[in-house]
């Protein structure tokens, strides 16, 4: 009997109260890395109705002890991150040239920064940069689909973005505003994904659309256009606007905080998540940092054709510059006699997990994080993206 079951996975607009709130944060984070790499960003960002609230811990090097907001318009960078988003229709509450936006940024606490700043551990010449924090960071690929990520969540960006891509064009579909959700439930027989069972898009819109043409205009030309025809069946369920209206939408309906979709962030709920947000951190924090160098890692496995699936774990304590532990997890699918444990032993080779060698082995240290905001973290073609390429298959291969 085969091993039937259906998974479900979600995506969220970018005008979504959440994602909102990432985007200015990232916003901030890359203005200061453009002005100093070495910058130590913490931002996070709160909205509701008329309102954007901005604060964290910033310190920029490059400036001394001057207050951040000295050299980057935090304001400004708001501004401009809600108008990209599409906050700017004449009836919109939350409005990207109306928004009260309050600052409230100070410098990195000096505790947390002589666990991060490079030192000479016990026993050691050579100083090194140690975790920002403790914790846990997963990475995760398979071979489900072409960017070798789990298909729910790759069927539920792709049609957030082409909502998005369509909003923004302007030239259908006026009635379309910022904020949307979707969602996809994958059928899978034997680990491999057969079949959508139904597909959920909840969309934002002008109070002057009917619901019929939300419907008509959600299937035809976003759900056929971007989903494989061969996985739409005659049993494939659409819901469209369950709730009938939608029109009340982004932080005028709800509150958006940096940080809250780190399942959409991450791998839709099927590769695991070690509990850190990404947004608005810089790169020495390594909730964001080392999930990247996880996906990385799994990437290059399954690229390799060493497994159909790999999920990676590993763990810091706070200063300390080496990796409490790594596991390599292939759920059975390792190919021919290969082991977990080798393929583990061949990564430790090949990768460095040392906070400093993770930001420099992937470039960590450029403003490239407005590009991750939106429709996911990893999977993604950007060339500026560096945890998405390939380049270790043969030293891997070479390692084992």
């Amino acid at each position: 009997m085969s091993n039937r079951f259906i998974f479900s996975s979600e995506s969220v607009g970018e005008g979504h109260p959440d994602k909102v709130a990432d985007t200015i944060s990232d916003a901030v984070l890359d203005a200061c890395l453009s002005i100093d790499k070495t910058s130590r960003v913490a931002c996070e960002t709160y909205v509701k109705s008329n309102i954007a609230i901005v604060g964290g811990e910033i310190t920029i090097p490059k400036i001394g002890f001057r207050n951040p907001t000295d050299v980057i318009d935090v304001v400004s960078i708001t501004r401009q991150a809600i108008r990209d988003i599409g906050y700017v229709n004449d009836d919109d509450v939350f409005h990207a040239d109306k928004v009260f936006v309050n600052v409230i940024l100070t410098g990195q606490s000096p505790d947390i920064a002589q666990g991060v700043d490079a030192k000479a551990a016990k026993g050691k010449k050579k100083a090194e940069q140690g975790a920002g924090d403790q914790g846990l960071m997963f990475g995760y690929a398979a071979d489900e689909t072409p960017e070798l990520m789990p298909a729910p969540i790759m069927f539920a960006h792709r049609l957030g973005r082409k909502l998005t891509q369509i909003r923004k064009a302007g030239k259908a579909a006026k009635w379309l505003r910022p904020d949307a959700k979707s969602q996809v439930s994958v059928v899978y027989e034997n680990n491999r994904p057969v079949a959508i069972s139904n597909v959920v898009i909840s969309t934002q819109h002008s109070a002057d659309v009917d619901h019929k043409t939300i419907e008509e205009f959600c299937i035809e030309e976003v759900i056929r256009k971007v989903l494989p025809k061969e996985m739409l069946t005659k049993d494939t369920m659409f819901l469209i606007n369950p709730t009938g209206r939608f029109v009340v939408g982004g932080p005028q309906g709800d509150t958006g905080l940096t940080g809250r979709k780190i399942i959409v962030d991450s791998y839709g709920g099927y590769g695991r998540h070690g509990g850190g947000a990404f947004s608005g951190k810089d790169p020495s924090k390594v909730d964001r940092s080392a999930a990247y160098m996880g996906r990385y890692v799994a990437k290059n496995i399954v690229a390799a054709g060493l497994a159909a699936r790999a999920e990676i774990q590993f763990a810091y304590a706070i200063g300390y510059p080496e990796p409490v532990s790594v596991y390599v997890n292939t759920f059975g699918t390792a190919k021919g006699s290969l082991t977990d444990a080798a393929i583990t032993e061949a990564v430790e080779k090949v990768f460095s997990f040392k906070p400093a060698d993770i930001v420099k082995q992937l470039n960590l240290l450029r403003p490239i994080y407005s590009l991750t905001t939106n429709y996911g973290h990893f999977g993604k073609e950007d060339a500026e993206l560096s945890w998405e390429k390939t380049d270790k298959v043969k030293a891997l291969l070479k390692a084992l």
